[in-house]
């Protein structure tokens, strides 16, 4: 029997990457899908044409989860169209570059607002409007290998993705006795366009300092994913989850 029928799911950044391989794990296991996407909804929309020949319902929604009154109405308008959101994936990011030295205030304020703030956003408005009340629900931010052992170019993204990490640990106290976990997946270097455009000797570099010898696949995080999402992790919470070929080892 598949672990998520009669369940709502809400992928934040579903139509590509790892958000696409998300939404089909979810999927599979019989999960009602909503798709948010910010800039691209013809992807979104084929996530969710593959959605359906799974058998389950699927909708895209346009929101800037940095903007919190978007927020707010992408979440009330999954509510009326399925009912209810069981399962929260934050996997929605951006990536802007730079030594910190040459980082600017507006490449440091927009990684944070997508990347930390954005999560949060969602979070927050989801649990308010019913998930507290509903007494179990699921929810998984995508962090990062970055928030963990930190990248050259890169103390912005580490800084908000290290921060879903603390999030993730706060926010599981404070709402484990309603039914509700909290649990981060942390990636490696992972096949998606973000790294489709890093210099190939660059990806050999990281191929060689991770023990499995190769980049991950976004279906690999999104079983990780689909096992938190799951009534099999009822006991797990507050923790991370790294899917990374042995790069990092906490």
């Amino acid at each position: 029997m598949a672990q998520l029928a009669g369940k709502v799911s809400l992928v934040t950044g579903g139509g590509r990457g790892i958000g696409h391989a998300i939404c089909l794990a979810l999927g599979e296991e019989g999960s009602d899908i909503a798709v948010n996407y910010a800039h691209d909804p013809a992807r979104a929309e084929a996530t969710c044409e593959e959605l359906r020949k799974l058998g389950v319902k699927a909708k895209a929604y346009r929101a800037d989860i940095s903007h919190d009154e978007e927020n707010h109405a992408m979440i009330a308008q999954v509510r009326e169209d399925f009912g209810r959101i069981d399962v929260l994936v934050n996997n929605a990011g951006i990536t802007r570059d730079r030594t910190f030295m040459k980082m600017t205030y507006e490449l440091w304020r927009e990684v944070l607002a997508v990347d930390l703030t954005g999560p949060a956003l969602v979070t927050h408005e989801v649990l308010r409007t019913g998930l507290i009340e509903a007494g179990w629900g699921r929810i998984i931010f995508i962090s990062s290998i970055v928030g963990q052992m930190g990248n050259f170019g890169q103390s912005n993204y580490a800084v908000a993705k290290g921060g879903l990490i603390s999030l993730t640990k706060a926010l599981a106290r404070e709402v484990a006795r309603k039914g509700i976990t909290v649990n981060s997946v942390a990636p490696g270097f992972i096949e998606t366009d973000m790294t489709a455009n890093v210099p190939p000797q660059v990806l050999d570099k990281v191929k060689e300092l991770t023990p499995i010898g190769r980049l991950g696949k976004p279906e690999e995080v999104a079983e990780a994913v689909k096992f938190l999402a799951s009534p099999r992790a009822s006991y797990i919470t507050g923790e991370v989850i790294n899917v990374n070929g042995g790069m990092f080892m906490a």
